[in-house]
């Protein structure tokens, strides 16, 4: 069986799109999405092309995070639905050819989960060890802070406990201490449930964090860390031959591929490309492809069934902590000049459509480059009707606002007063009025039309996800060029990062006599030469996909 006819590996060249089930549409009237909107709204995603549907947390929570402060990891928060609705969703799911992940937060608990309302009861409480404790904090206590302005130190005194406690991240998130057994065996537990439930995997959030066991007074019973990891993965594939684990890794590449494990990829199923996505914002500012280049070079090869996810737009931040100062102030000054736009002086909290000015052309180049880079597609809900931010909401939230189906009133998203939603929705040209799903639908030239479009494309073209990348050298500084070659199968895509026309010669090696290049986004067709080249043109911020056809090749195109 050729490789890329398997579907046990059907990450590999999936269409991922996260949503908020609280953000995406209300059913009942209180102004908050649940489960049965997300499930009524299903056909909306189908019809785009998602392949996997990514849930972020659903769970019972003080909703202080966003709900990544949890107080039951077996629960569905009653303000979303029941365990029937999320079944129900997966079921529905799954007969549109669709499987359903979900957020893995278990870094971390809610203060007021029963576990450390427990442990910090009594030292004798039997979750004592389920949490990190200090009498005093360390003299680093204020390294590596996550919300600088929002914490001063990673650990916090309590009063009932008499003692200090770990958190990397809020002060109301205090670490599970990891290195106790007790605690990667609930885990275990935990992941084991959901998947007995239909979900198919896992977006572990905060991987490096996960598996670290400094802090801990007993780490030396984890000299290896990734151990943990390793364990996780054997378990979940025990359970489920299908499964995935997406890993949330913001380090360095050489650190990050660490973390899939070995050659035959015992750890992480993928992990996010954060440098890729911050070299791109770069690029983007400098109307130059070179940092994408760059990145892609450097980037290393997962393991064969392991990859990478690409995005261009998350639920958090946009971070840009792996930029040089002056490389981020440079995307600051294009991309958000503004103090308001900025997070924590590291990222940017706007979506991508009122960075690049709403420009149609630039941000149709901006998502075929996503779909056709190596790797696989990851879409945040609201990118594919070109949904902007809302700045006077707090913080990361600015990002997410509720999903607008149509130009009517909470832009069809709840019948409650505006008062009472989630969040407010976005004004001026980014309101409902202007952007919606249902008018993008009827349009062929809209946003939503075009990623339609790349998603089919791409399921298509196996030779993206799972193809060797090669970039192509040519003669215009604007235009990126690669291809990716699996199988006997070629494609070429050009993308160009200029408010001007470019053209570019590109030489396909061994191409061979009668051999020529077919346009797959629009009608066309290029001969090559009998050299392996040809010449292409490109409008502003123009970008093409091509598929290499030598004699006898029997491709639809």
């Amino acid at each position: 069986m050729r490789l890329t006819e398997t579907a046990d590996v059907w990450w590999k060249n999936a269409v991922v799109y996260c949503l908020d089930v609280e953000t995406f549409f209300d059913t009942d009237g209180d102004g908050r999405g649940d489960l049965r909107g997300v499930s009524q709204r299903i056909d909306h995603l189908a019809e785009l092309g998602v392949t996997c549907l990514w849930l972020m947390p659903f769970y019972p929570t003080p909703d202080r995070d966003d709900g990544y402060d949890i107080t039951d990891f077996y629960g569905v928060d009653s303000r979303l639905g029941t365990h029937g609705d999320l079944v129900e969703l997966i079921t529905l799911a799954r007969d549109r050819g669709m499987r359903v992940i979900a957020d893995l937060v278990v870094n971390h608990t809610s203060d007021k989960h029963p576990w450390f309302q427990s442990a910090r009861s009594s030292r004798q409480s039997p979750y004592r060890d389920w949490y990190v404790w200090r009498d005093e904090p360390p003299p680093d206590g204020d390294k590596g802070i996550v919300f600088p302005d929002q914490e001063t130190s990673l650990w916090e005194y309590d009063e009932k406990a008499g003692q200090y406690y770990l958190h990397r991240f809020y002060k109301h998130q205090p670490d599970l201490d990891i290195t106790n057994p007790e605690v990667r065996d609930e885990i275990m537990r935990v992941i084991g449930f959901w998947l007995r439930l239909g979900l198919s995997g896992f977006r572990v959030d905060a991987v490096p964090f996960l598996i670290d066991p400094s802090g801990s007074l007993d780490a030396t019973e984890l000299p290896d860390p990734h151990d943990y990891l390793r364990d996780l993965r054997a378990f979940l594939s025990r359970r489920s031959g299908e499964a995935m684990l997406l890993g949330e890794v913001n380090l360095s590449y050489k650190e990050t591929r660490s973390f899939f494990g070995d050659e035959d990829g015992d750890e992480l199923t993928m992990s996010f490309d954060f440098i890729g996505m911050q070299k791109l914002y770069l690029s983007l500012a400098r109307n130059d492809p070179a940092e994408v280049t760059k990145a892609l070079r450097e980037r290393p090869d997962p393991p064969e069934e392991a990859q990478w996810g690409t995005f261009v737009r998350n639920h958090d931040e946009l971070t840009l902590d792996k930029l040089t100062d002056e490389e981020r102030q440079e995307v600051f000054d294009a991309f958000g000049p503004e103090e308001s736009m900025q997070l924590y002086g590291r990222g940017l909290r706007r979506r991508l459509p009122p960075m690049l000015g709403n420009d149609p052309a630039r941000l149709k180049m901006v998502y075929s480059l996503l779909f056709s880079m190596p790797g696989t597609p990851v879409l945040f809900y609201g990118e594919e009707i070109g949904m902007g931010e809302n700045l006077a909401v707090e913080g990361r939230n600015a990002v997410r606002t509720p999903m607008q189906w149509t130009a009517d009133a909470n832009g069809g998203f709840s019948v409650a007063e505006p008062t009472d939603l989630t969040a407010p929705l976005p004004d001026g040209d980014y309101s409902p009025e202007h952007v919606n799903v249902a008018s993008q639908r009827r349009d062929p030239d809209s946003l939503m039309s075009w990623i339609k479009l790349l998603a089919q494309r791409y399921r298509e073209c196996p030779e993206l996800s799972w193809g060797e990348c090669t970039v192509l050298e040519h003669e215009s500084p604007s235009v990126f060029a690669h291809r990716s070659d699996c199988e006997g199968g070629t494609i070429v895509a050009v993308h160009n990062f200029a408010a001007e026309p470019a053209r570019a010669t590109l030489a396909i090696a061994g191409a061979g006599v009668g051999v020529r290049a077919v346009d797959l986004l629009c009608d066309g067709t290029e001969d090559i030469g009998p050299d392996g080249t040809f010449e292409l043109d490109l409008e502003p911020y123009g970008c093409r996909w091509l598929r290499v056809i030598r004699p006898g090749d029997r491709y639809i195109v």
